[in-house]
């Protein structure tokens, strides 16, 4: 059996198509109406572009849907086929979620920091599913910007603005993604 075409990125996949793609992806998974060749399939495309990695994964780690709690095999064996792209995602939302945690905490809204604090979660459970020395070497980097303030992450940080708690709480949570 193959997979619908419908359900593949093409290489010029927008942001938004691959957050629209990824949500039909998540209902066909959640309603058990995939083979794990299809689900693999279907997400291989979609990371192997930025585009389609960027909009994957603010899907797939946000939804409401238990699905991204117990990674299926297909999706782990579709992530490990594009190491940077996915690495540099994942260590990204883990060190944006732990982040955003702090700064929805601050603003007393608790729903919101829950959600930043799930992603977190699934991003790090992700990094440790997989195992890839990218997420180790991307980490590391980061880990090193956060200590020395220059490097490779250090714009990053500047970018969002990430003020000095907000960088602690971003290098416990890095470090325990990768520990």
């Amino acid at each position: 059996m193959s997979i619908p075409s419908s359900l593949l990125a093409s290489e010029s996949i927008t942001f938004e198509e691959a957050i629209a793609l990824t949500q039909s992806l998540l209902s066909l998974i959640e309603s058990d109406r995939l083979l794990e060749t299809e689900i693999e399939q279907a997400v291989k495309s979609l990371v192997k572009t930025a585009n389609g990695a960027r909009g994957f994964f603010v899907t797939y780690l946000t939804d409401d849907r238990q699905v991204a709690d117990r990674p299926s095999p297909g999706v782990v064996e579709a992530l490990r086929s594009a190491p940077e792209i996915v690495a540099e995602l994942l260590v990204k939302n883990v060190a944006m979620s732990a982040a955003m945690v702090l700064h929805h905490s601050r603003q007393e809204n608790e729903e919101m920091a829950a959600g930043s604090a799930r992603v977190q979660e699934r991003s790090r459970n992700l990094i440790q599913i997989l195992k890839m020395p990218a997420c180790q070497a991307v980490a590391s980097q980061m880990l090193e910007s956060l200590q020395t303030k220059e490097g490779e992450y250090e714009e990053f940080f500047q970018r969002w603005g990430y003020d000095d708690e907000q960088r602690v709480a971003i290098g416990s949570a890095v470090g325990e993604a990768i520990g």
